[in-house]
């Protein structure tokens, strides 16, 4: 349901372009947090003095904000309406990365990474379902190609800019960059931005499924990235009990937080788990090469930057291409042979060692890139394109949540790899030969986890296949 008037093709159009930039740039924020982030990590580990558990536990605990909150966030937009959500969110986010700015210790900063977490969790939950409530269908894969655009540029120049900005003024200053560019968008939104989208206007919000979700997904994250040790296994235990009960609960629920019937579509289940293992397979490369570069290799961050913006830059790129090409074409195989590409450049990086050719390091990263640039508007239409129009911010939400928790699980797991080759030490030279370990078996581990991407992603074409041969019988 929309409310409040948009009445001429002019007034449309308008309102098209200014979602668009708005979803586009809060989008690029983001990732340009994240990226930056992980190239200020060894700064961060110097200046705060701070063991490799709690330095990881920084860009993770923004993550697990993000996965365990996008979803409720979701519904909570269907409900009350996605631009208030998308507002708060940016809000919340911009104030974060102010606050960021005082922190004195690991602890401190973890904790204001959780709440910047928390504002993209509502800016996440909303933004591509403000983008589909506004844009009709055919242009939708032009649209999501144009958003993920926006995402790697952020990743393209968060080392950047970052680098530089780290470099020159200070990990700090990375936060407060931040803190204009949201402000801008929150005087757009106040002044320009009309209307509200809705789709689920006074139904009841599922506060019991909500906190079991979100207690379910925290335990869980943290018992991957502590898996070494008896507690973390516990923990484990413990989260996946209560995602059980959780689904019994959702399945009980006259409004669950999350539909899930949205899910006997098996294009879309198939895609989401695609979607997840991809995910999982290529977040934490960012954070492992960025403390490879610059600890073992001796290279500063605006260096490493530019030897990391080899990927994203290759993704932004090619998404907006692929989107369109698509949204013409509907080619089912474009994301299978991403998923490839992608696999064969994890599995390269699986040989780096301390003395490797960067050209080797530069060449695994461009085959990542490409594959994601091919792999990941497709998915992302698969996904949402089976969903109903009442299902938008929950679909969307529910597809940023299968991002973010692959996020979450591909750092806990990168944790619990290094902690158990480190142990919990700082990374110094006498580590370096088991750093080294742990890098090349993480990269294993990924490049495998892909592939598996690869047959969910095979298993998606021969379904959507099957769904084109049944509507031609009929």
């Amino acid at each position: 349901m929309v409310t409040g008037t948009v009445k001429t093709a002019a007034s449309t159009r308008s309102l098209q372009k200014l979602s668009l930039f708005l979803v586009a740039v809060s989008s690029f924020l983001i990732p340009f947090m994240g990226s930056s982030l992980s190239i200020a990590l060894p700064l961060i580990q110097n200046d705060l003095a701070v063991d490799i558990l709690v330095l990881g536990w920084i860009p993770t605990a923004f993550t697990l904000a993000n996965a365990a909150l996008v979803l409720p966030f979701g519904r909570l937009a269907d409900i009350h309406g996605r631009k208030k959500v998308f507002t708060f969110g940016i809000t919340i986010y911009t104030l974060a990365s102010f606050l960021a700015v005082f922190s004195s210790t690991g602890l401190m900063l973890i904790f204001f990474s959780f709440l910047q977490g928390v504002g993209c969790a509502m800016i996440f939950a909303t933004g591509v379902a403000l983008l589909i409530s506004i844009f009709p269908k055919k242009h939708r894969g032009e649209v999501l190609g144009i958003y993920l655009t926006a995402v790697y540029i952020g990743l393209f120049l968060g080392p950047l800019l970052g680098g530089f900005l780290a470099h020159n003024l200070g990990w700090m200053s990375i936060f407060l960059a931040n803190v204009p560019i949201g402000l801008f968008l929150l005087s757009l939104i106040l002044t320009k931005f009309r209307g509200e989208w809705k789709s689920a206007d006074g139904e009841k919000f599922d506060r019991l499924g909500s906190l079991i979700y979100i207690f379910s997904l925290s335990v869980l994250m943290y018992g991957i990235s502590t898996m070494n040790e008896v507690l973390g296994k516990a923990f484990l235990i413990l989260g996946f009990a209560s995602i059980i009960l959780f689904l019994i609960i959702e399945k009980r629920s006259s409004n669950p937080i999350i539909p899930l019937n949205i899910f006997k579509n098996r294009i879309t289940s198939f895609s989401g788990v695609a979607l997840f293992l991809v995910t999982v397979s290529t977040s934490a490369m960012w954070t492992l090469i960025s403390l490879y570069l610059q600890e073992l290799r001796g290279l500063n961050p605006l260096t490493t930057a530019l030897i990391l913006a080899v990927q994203p830059l290759a993704v932004a790129v090619l998404s907006p291409l692929v989107g369109r090409m698509v949204d013409v074409n509907n080619n089912k195989a474009v994301n299978i042979i991403g998923a490839i590409i992608s696999t064969a450049g994890l599995f390269t990086l699986s040989f780096l060692g301390e003395k490797s050719s960067l050209i080797q390091l530069a060449i695994g990263l461009l085959m990542v890139g490409i594959g994601m640039g091919l792999f990941t508007a497709p998915t992302n239409r698969n996904f949402l394109q089976s969903i109903s129009s009442k299902y938008y911010g929950v679909g969307s939400a529910t597809m940023s949540t299968m991002v973010f928790i692959g996020q979450t699980v591909s750092l806990g797991v990168l944790l619990s790899i290094l902690t158990r080759y480190m142990g919990t030490v700082q990374l110094l030279p006498p580590v370096y030969p088991v750093f080294m370990e742990g890098l090349q078996f993480s990269f294993l581990i990924f490049a495998a986890t892909c592939a598996i991407g690869v047959v969910v992603s095979l298993i998606v074409r021969e379904k959507m296949k099957f769904q084109a041969q049944s509507l031609l019988k009929k």
